[in-house]
């Protein structure tokens, strides 16, 4: 099952929100056998499907807390590159290298200190989103003179929804990026078409001046 905005389309509604919360399930399912350390089930997991989503969060794709230092990051992505390599893996090895690129990839990104940056600001927002949202609805409970009790008071409860919500931000920045970069593409296009033209027309354009002040 593909992940939200897998297909191209980047609408939201009711449906696309069952089919997040399905996919979801199936993949916390998977998650506690996928997160052991062998070579298979690494691969299994940044290859799954919807990985092009869920291995949008570089942090996620070392299987790292962000709150780790650079250090940690860099014997976190040794030991997973060595797991996943294709050479490791020769019966295997168009999943292996997809999941060394993406492994790879992670890592990169968070050597760049702008976009581990922006990374960390994505799950910031991510857990601010459900602190606020848990926060509204216990003042709707309070409102309603109902207990205030939520799921979210579970801490990994809490943890679940801030991954949940995390990812549908980035799977949302990757879809307008996506998004942009077409639009980018189509504009120069037409650019490209309007110079060629009048490139073409220009001898013409002479001609027709030639023809009308006549031979010099």
């Amino acid at each position: 099952m593909a992940a939200p905005g897998e297909s191209g389309a980047s609408g939201g509604g009711g449906s696309t929100e069952e089919a997040f919360m399905t996919f979801y399930s199936e993949v916390k399912q998977i998650e506690k056998r996928d997160s052991v350390l062998t070579s298979k089930n690494q691969i299994e997991r940044l290859t799954r499907p919807g990985s092009s989503y869920f291995n949008l969060n570089p942090f996620e794709v070392l299987q790292i807390d962000p709150e780790v230092t650079d250090e940690e990051i860099k014997k976190r992505f040794r030991q997973l590159s060595i797991l996943v390599h294709p050479d490791k893996n020769q019966d295997d090895a168009d999943r292996a290298q997809k999941a060394f690129e993406a492994v790879d990839k992670a890592y990169k990104l968070l050597l760049d200190q702008e976009q581990k940056k922006r990374a960390l600001d994505v799950i910031q927002a991510g857990k601010e989103y459900v602190e606020h949202t848990v926060k509204e609805r216990k003042k709707q409970l309070k409102k309603e003179g109902k207990p205030t009790n939520v799921e979210e008071d579970d801490p990994e409860l809490f943890k679940q929804a801030v991954y949940k919500q995390t990812m549908k931000l980035f799977a949302e920045l990757e879809i307008k990026r996506k998004e942009r970069e077409a639009k980018e593409m189509h504009e120069r296009k037409v650019e490209m078409v309007a110079w060629t033209a009048g490139e073409t027309s220009k001898p013409i354009r002479k001609e027709r001046k030639r023809r009308k002040t006549g031979p010099s």
